[in-house]
């Protein structure tokens, strides 16, 4: 490895920072230009830290910010001298252009700040290594979150004009109007279930649960069809059951509508190759990321979960399945404790990149020893389920009759039963199953 020298020179721009600071004592409205860019922590000298913070203190108390109050606030702190006396504040101003780009200059502040960070983070991180004390898992989600931290400072934001706020509020109005659909967040494609929930929403945790065999793993990559290719957004799936060839199979029977048993055995016509040609074709070009990786742990998700976000603009999250999950490395008094922290950590990963995240689980077996009515799934029946229950916005189950008692009037039909909806009603939608092509649709009226 080579060696690192402790005389390398941090970055910085001294030559920016102190013009700054005269820009300020020259005309204190400047402050008002970059006060949300920089913190007085972004100086790289100490003391132009502490003359930017005595700054902002008089801006806070109302006051003037120029040669005589600011040297009044050092002196009452006993700060003065130690920054280099009055002679360094009025050397501040010798010099500077008449036309000064502050905002450019803050931003020059605040990338040698970054750098100076990003270093930071990487001789922590090495200091840690070495002492060989701590799990790498703990040591790799500690530099993954002070990474995170860092990239989301990069997008500070002040005031916006409410002006072309308005405008672009009432632009969506008009196309809600237009679309005769009141959804205001992600569309799953399945209008009826649409309707009820107004779509998925940023932070949302939804379980999709059923026995085994029902269509969960279908259900959530026909919502994945629809969000990629339809609309054109980024979806992450985290298959821990099926490998990355199997879900494309299902992608590509699904968009082109061939039956699966041709796909798998190779019985397949003319027609069939050009709807796969198509379907290829337009799987390519979307924005869907599979990670096969088996048992991964909450920490690994989260930490894949950020590093697509940054890269890719991350619309989606799916998982599949919960209970395949770890919960960390930490030992655990029964799995129960273990899927509380999974749930936790799921709905935590979606509060904090602002996103939908669902994740399929299973179902206890109780609900098979039930009859009539009483076999339709409740919350009591998912697997490990208070913590679940508990930490989900949405939870759907997937129901099918026919799958129970067969008759010409349900096959080919499922329920999507909303056993709860934080901030909507509960209920059930029908759908359309095709067993042969692993698909969803809306259900249409018969003739």
């Amino acid at each position: 490895m080579a060696d690192i020298s402790l005389e390398k020179v941090l970055p910085n721009n001294l030559e920016a920072e102190r013009s700054i600071l005269g820009a300020i004592l020259l005309d204190d409205k400047a402050l008002l230009v970059i006060f949300e860019i920089l913190k007085p922590q972004d100086f790289y000298l100490d003391s132009h830290r502490r003359i930017f913070e005595k700054m902002l203190h008089l801006m806070n108390n109302s006051r003037p910010v120029d040669m005589i109050t600011l040297k009044d606030e050092l002196q009452r702190a006993n700060e003065l001298e130690s920054i280099g006396g009055a002679a360094y504040l009025a050397g501040l101003t010798d010099g500077l252009p008449r036309a000064l780009n502050i905002e450019h200059y803050a931003r020059i502040v605040r990338e040698k700040s970054t750098l100076r960070r990003l270093i930071q983070i990487s001789s922590e991180t090495m200091t840690r290594s070495y002492q060989d004390e701590d799990p790498a898992e703990e040591i790799l989600q500690q530099m993954e979150k002070s990474i995170f931290e860092i990239s989301n400072q990069q997008f500070r934001t002040g005031f916006t004009s409410i002006t072309p706020v308005v405008s672009d509020v009432f632009r969506e109005i008009e196309e809600l109007a237009n679309q005769k659909a009141p959804v205001t967040g992600l569309e799953t494609g399945f209008v009826d279930l649409d309707k009820m929930t107004a779509g998925m929403h940023p932070g949302d945790l939804i379980i999709v649960a059923a026995r085994p065999g029902l269509g969960k793993t279908s259900l959530c990559l026909n919502i994945a069809e629809h969000v990629a290719i339809r609309k054109g957004k980024a979806v992450g799936i985290f298959s821990l059951e099926m490998s990355k060839e199997q879900l494309v199979k299902r992608f590509l029977c699904s968009e082109a509508r061939i039956d699966a048993h041709r796909v798998n055995t190779g019985f397949l016509n003319k027609e069939d190759w050009t709807k796969l040609s198509r379907a290829a074709g337009d799987l390519s070009e979307t924005k869907i990321f599979i990670d096969d990786t088996a048992n991964i742990t909450i920490p690994e998700l989260r930490s894949k979960s950020r590093r697509l976000s940054l890269e890719h603009g991350l619309d989606l999250i799916i998982v599949d399945y919960l209970q395949l999950m770890s919960g960390s490395t930490q030992r655990y008094e029964n799995r129960t404790q273990e899927i509380a922290q999974i749930s936790r950590g799921l709905k935590g990963i979606a509060k904090e990149l602002g996103i939908p995240l669902i994740a399929v689980s299973q179902l206890s077996r109780a609900v098979e020893s039930r009859t009539g009515e009483h076999r339709r799934p409740q919350l009591s029946d998912l697997r490990e389920s208070g913590s679940i229950e508990q930490d989900a916005d949405l939870v759907l189950f997937i129901y099918r009759e026919e799958m129970i008692n067969p008759t010409d009037d349900n096959v080919g039909m499922a329920e999507l039963i909303i056993g709860k909806q934080r901030n909507g009603p509960i209920g059930s939608v029908q759908l359309a199953f095709s067993k042969q092509f692993t698909k969803f649709d809306n259900l249409y009226p018969r003739p």
